[in-house]
């Protein structure tokens, strides 16, 4: 497992990773230098170990460079969503204590507003153009050495949660190690589980400041391998990648599978997916409909996993045990789970409760936030992110949602992601959202918003059909007592669906 300096010696002229849409191939060669290039830039900026950077860059060749030399340098670095507007940018500034900021000129609407709202970042930069109070990224760049610098050092990522309930929250785990050059933590764990390798090519459709995406083009560069960087996600364009590339590693949500299978049955025929060894998906709860039609068009190669970027435990699954473990996300590959009510007494096989994971090597905390750090662990030392679940009598862990968005109406706990996975079967939605409600008798009710396949058909006639088509399938306490139509929901590229925002719509609508 070469360091990506290994690589860049032995084969200088082999792709590192290639941007999808333009084409755009940098080397390890080129890597190699431009990381260098990059750690010169942060100590020139008075940012040495130990101290953060934060960027806001969209899927572009700069991301992998600034990740290297952070990852070289010692330097703790915290990519930030594209999509989070003034407050919650300077918010995360402030709270990481960024020394230097870089940003795509693209993101510039809320970048340039941080030169005010963030006075402790004392560095700006941007890629792509220039605004005031920022300098251009490669014209620093260019001028600084392509050697290492004297005093390398392993760095680490500290990534945000997506602000569920609250503020976000910086996930720190400290680097395993201060040797810049030794494998990561993850290469020598989830990348070898999947096999990732010098022969591997492995399709990125998601945005790199998502934990997964990342983590795995770096596990990529750890091994030697080519990633190949979708800078948006398209259904028809990741098969076209799969076959021009011969892709044989990828990583989904299963949005993207929802959206792969709508396509026209003519148009998902047409392409040679034969050397997809491994497909990975995370980061929901995949309906089970949709699984099985994935495995039944792209064969056993799909692998479900279930973690968090706090490093939560970690649970895995392959095709063949999925199929005899409908709806789990897997054994425990790191990590014992346990599954506990709300007074922490464990639950047997197949009661519902908040998942908690013991025998937790690598302990997270929540920067500067001693409060929620204790609160996602309990006397035992066993932690949770607040996912809720069961295991079944062969040790399987089943998801149902998330404990924030559990809905309690009448006494009774729903989970919205079982609904939403029934829904977004139909043939006439696109995507669906539901979550709980405020009522005077229930104390909550169910509400769904749905995006239709066409927005034509966003009537009352479709809106009593969905809800007739449920309650032949859901028990009468699980049916939405309302359901909107959205053109679009708010899901973001990395597959996500930002639920916070619709809930904090109804609420204020009601209030």
């Amino acid at each position: 497992m070469p360091h990506l300096s290994v690589t860049a010696a032995e084969t200088p002229q082999k792709p590192a990773y290639i941007m999808a849409n333009s084409g755009e191939v940098v080397t390890y060669g080129e890597l190699d230098a431009r990381s260098n290039q990059v750690a010169h830039l942060f100590r020139l900026c008075g940012v040495g170990p130990g101290d953060h950077v934060a960027m806001m860059l969209v899927n572009c060749r700069e991301f992998l460079e600034v990740a290297a030399a952070a990852m070289r340098s010692g330097v703790i670095f915290t990519p930030i969503s594209t999509h989070l507007k003034k407050d919650e940018t300077a918010y995360i500034l402030e709270n990481c204590g960024a020394k230097l900021f870089i940003a795509s000129s693209s993101l510039a609407e809320v970048a340039k507003m941080m030169v005010s709202e963030a006075p402790g970042v004392g560095h700006f930069y941007m890629v792509g153009g220039v605004y005031e109070g920022f300098e251009s990224y490669e014209e620093a760049i260019d001028l600084l050495p392509s050697r290492p610098i004297d005093d390398q050092m392993m760095g680490a990522t500290m990534l945000y949660s997506s602000g569920t309930t609250g503020q976000p929250k910086g996930i720190f785990l400290p680097p395993h190690t201060d040797q810049w050059d030794a494998p990561l933590g993850l290469t020598t764990s989830i990348g070898a589980a999947f096999g990732f390798g010098s022969e591997t090519t492995y399709l990125s459709p998601a945005p790199l400041y998502h934990a997964a995406p990342l983590h795995y083009n770096m596990i990529v560069l750890d091994t030697g391998g080519t990633s190949v960087i979708m800078e948006k996600f398209d259904a028809v364009r990741a098969l076209e990648l799969i076959e021009a590339y011969r892709i044989t590693h990828s990583q989904w949500v299963p949005i993207m599978f929802v959206r792969m299978l709508k396509l026209d049955e003519a148009i998902r025929r047409q392409f040679d997916l034969s050397s997809m060894q491994v497909a990975i998906h995370a980061a929901a709860p995949c309906p089970i409909d949709v699984k099985e039609k994935m495995i039944e068009w792209w064969g056993p190669v799909i692998v479900e996993y279930y973690s968090s970027s706090e490093g939560a435990g970690f649970t895995l699954i392959d095709s063949a045990s999925w199929l005899e473990h409908k709806g789990s996300v897997g054994k425990a590959l790191f990590g014992v789970p346990h599954i506990l009510d709300d007074d922490g007494n464990e639950l047997g096989a197949g009661e519902v409760g908040t998942i908690w994971f013991s025998d937790i090597h690598n302990a997270f905390e929540y920067h500067n936030e001693p409060t929620k750090t204790k609160e996602a662990y309990n006397a035992n030392g066993w932690t949770t992110i607040g996912d809720v679940g069961y295991l079944d009598a062969e040790g399987f862990l089943y998801l149902t949602d998330r404990r924030n968005f559990t809905i309690i109406t009448g006494g009774v706990n729903v989970y919205p992601a079982e609904i939403e996975n029934l829904l977004i079967g139909h043939e006439k939605v696109a995507d669906v959202a539901v979550f709980g409600i405020a009522d005077e008798e229930f104390g909550e009710v169910v509400q769904a918003v749905v995006q239709p396949a066409n927005w034509s058909d966003a009537t009352d006639d479709l809106a009593a059909e969905l809800i007739a088509w449920m309650k032949e399938r859901l028990s009468t306490i699980k049916v939405p007592k309302s359901l909107d139509f959205m053109e679009q929901l708010p899901r973001m590229d990395n597959g996500k669906l930002y639920k916070r925002h619709l809930m904090e719509a109804y609420r204020n609508r009601d209030a």
